[in-house]
């Protein structure tokens, strides 16, 4: 019996191996990349079962996809559309500091998600349903799946977590925001960077906003400020954890672990302070090498934060 359900598009990663523009790049990297996809790799990796149901093509990037997440322990239930190609990411270093990822996602499988694609018994079933705004998003079907899975868990008394996630490539702010504040008040996890959440709601000061967020029904407001940590709202108590000083090489994906890191120890049972310390752990071990999921880290990954102090282990 699976313990995470979410679902959403996953599609095939070319990352550039040199940095500048891309015109300039002959060399790239063949991976995958989906925000769900990354949560769902991510909590399999912390000790919990996990699936993820999604569209892709009849290619090989849909078989690169499958053949992927199964190897990571995830439960794959993905549709292949014979009429649709596997979307595609672009993801390109134009400065050392500096990602540029570009998206080929219209008309993809993943695109065409509908709400008769997911599986409602899975979902009563499961502890946690987990989706993201990226979704609802790319097709007037896929944000009809969203809605109907979020009824569905609701009814079962599944806990509903959303990652807000915004897209700027997929809608506007004003789009998004009608769409989350429409939707926030059936979630019981909400995760947002400030900017993501006043997209939701208008309040000055971190505190303030997660208070603002809380009043619209989630349970947990999760608000993320990146290399400066991150706090929680629950049970009307404001937590907060200090950041993991470490080297950046690959920031994309971070958001993702730190969902992952909180939803495997809610799983667990951890205690607040201890869930908001794994999430913080687990988002800044992701960005410590490249790849959107491939650094997502496993229990005993974690305490290789605190390295010795000549940064070799023996």
């Amino acid at each position: 019996m699976t313990e995470l359900v979410t679902f959403g598009e996953t599609m095939a990663l070319f990352a550039a191996r040199r940095t500048g523009p891309l015109r300039f790049a002959r060399d790239f990297d063949l991976g995958l990349g989906g925000a769900e996809s990354n949560v769902a790799i991510g909590v399999a990796r912390l000790g919990h079962r996990a699936t993820w149901i999604g569209r892709v093509g009849a290619d090989e990037f849909g078989d690169l996809i499958r053949a992927t997440l199964a190897g990571e322990g995830v439960d794959v239930r993905a549709l292949s559309d014979p009429d649709a190609p596997t979307g595609l990411m672009i993801k390109g270093r134009r400065t050392a500091d500096l990602i540029d990822v570009r998206y080929y996602r219209k008309d993809s499988a993943g695109s065409r998600l509908t709400a008769t694609d997911l599986d409602p018994g899975l979902i009563r079933s499961a502890r946690v349903l987990h989706v993201s705004a990226i979704t609802p998003a790319l097709s007037a079907s896929a944000r009809e799946a969203v809605r109907e899975a979020i009824a569905v868990a609701r009814t079962a008394g599944v806990m509903v977590s959303l990652d807000v996630n915004y897209r700027k490539a997929l809608w506007t702010p004003a789009e998004a925001g009608s769409w989350l504040r429409e939707t926030v008040g059936d979630v019981d996890v909400l995760f947002a960077t400030e900017a993501e959440g006043r997209l939701i709601a208008d309040a000055a000061g971190a505190e303030a906003l997660a208070k603002a967020l809380a009043a619209l029904g989630p349970k947990h407001v999760l608000v993320k400020f990146g290399a400066e940590g991150a706090m929680e709202l629950s049970g009307g108590v404001v937590r907060r954890a200090a950041p993991y000083r470490v080297t950046e090489v690959d920031s994309v994906g971070a958001g993702d672990a730190f969902a992952a890191g909180w939803l495997a120890d809610w799983l667990a049972g951890a205690d607040p302070d201890r869930r908001l310390g794994t999430a913080c752990a687990a988002g800044a071990f992701a960005v410590t090498s490249q790849g959107d999921w491939e650094s997502l880290p496993r229990r005993a990954d974690l305490t290789l934060l605190t390295h010795p102090a000549d940064g070799v282990n023996r």
